[in-house]
């Protein structure tokens, strides 16, 4: 029986200095439309270093040298929109990699999955498209959101 990759520091920053920049790169390319719309915007790599693993030694420092972060992700911080006869505001929208000990998934909360791999699994063009297409799709619908309740 083949076993699984464990989280640890390889997988950890594979994950955070492979995966993240090209999904960025994606989600960039995915919301380009709606950036004219704000003044400024970030898109950045966000480590969890907070958060402990409750079954782990509670003495161990939460980091990538020791293997045991539990989120990784992206954020997104649209500020400052403007258009006449609407009230400025911002917007920001994360995307966690929830970091289990044999796997990880992604979606825009702890709770929701939008797709499930295995450390050291190969990300496709596909895979990239497809995460980048439903963040920017939610990005849409918050954005959406906020303007009704403005009218």
């Amino acid at each position: 029986m083949e076993e699984r990759p464990i989280r640890n520091k390889q997988s950890i920053q594979q994950l955070y200095n492979d995966i993240l920049p090209m999904l960025g790169q994606h989600i960039h390319k995915n919301i380009a439309p709606v950036l004219p719309l704000f003044e400024n915007f970030t898109l950045e790599r966000l480590l969890d270093t907070w958060t402990k693993d409750p079954s782990a030694d509670s003495d161990k420092e939460v980091s990538v040298d020791n293997g045991n972060v539990q989120f990784l992700g992206l954020i997104l911080r649209l500020e400052g929109f403007n258009k006449p006869g609407i009230e400025p505001f911002d917007l920001r929208k994360d995307l966690l990699f929830k970091l289990e000990y044999n796997h990880y998934t992604v979606g825009p909360d702890k709770n929701t999955i939008w797709l499930e791999r295995d450390y050291l699994q190969r990300w496709e063009t596909a895979d990239y498209e497809t995460i980048a297409s439903k963040w920017g799709d939610a990005l849409v619908e918050e954005l959406t959101e906020k303007l009704r309740g403005q009218e």
